[in-house]
């Protein structure tokens, strides 16, 4: 019966291809494990480089996203201002006598009665001084 732990698929100590530390005694050069330190600075500058370009491609995509919000701000302004209806002195101020004295006399009250009644249930005192602005009265 067969060792297990002689298999053939398992590194034979007195093979010729022993590996220690993850080279075989046939490697030329006992720092092949740290040649990529050879190329360290490319490395670097590789990183550099590409670490500068996502900052930059951030630093667009956020003023995209700021340009986009600023734009929706300014449609729903508009759509505000078109949903309310705003004075326009053009449009909503009259422009002749005939339609300021149109405008007075729908002002006016029309019934001399409830006139009356406005003067008779009054607070204000008939004898009461003309007020003038800017005029200081002492109670003597």
């Amino acid at each position: 019966m067969k060792d297990p732990s002689r298999s053939s698929t398992s590194p034979s100590i007195i093979s010729e291809d022993v590996i220690i530390n993850g080279h075989s005694h046939e490697d030329d050069n006992p720092f092949a494990e740290y040649m990529w330190m050879e190329n360290e600075e490319e490395f670097n500058r590789q990183a550099n480089l590409l670490l500068k370009q996502f900052l930059l491609v951030a630093q667009i995509e956020e003023e995209l996203w700021e340009e986009e919000f600023i734009e929706r701000c300014f449609q729903e302004m508009l759509e505000e201002e078109e949903e309310h209806e705003w004075f326009i002195p053009a449009r909503d101020l009259p422009q002749t006598m005939d339609q300021i004295q149109d405008q007075f006399n729908d002002l006016v009250i029309s019934d001399s009665s409830s006139l009356e009644d406005l003067v008779v249930k009054s607070n204000l005192n008939p004898n009461a001084k003309e007020f003038v602005p800017g005029v200081k009265y002492l109670n003597i």
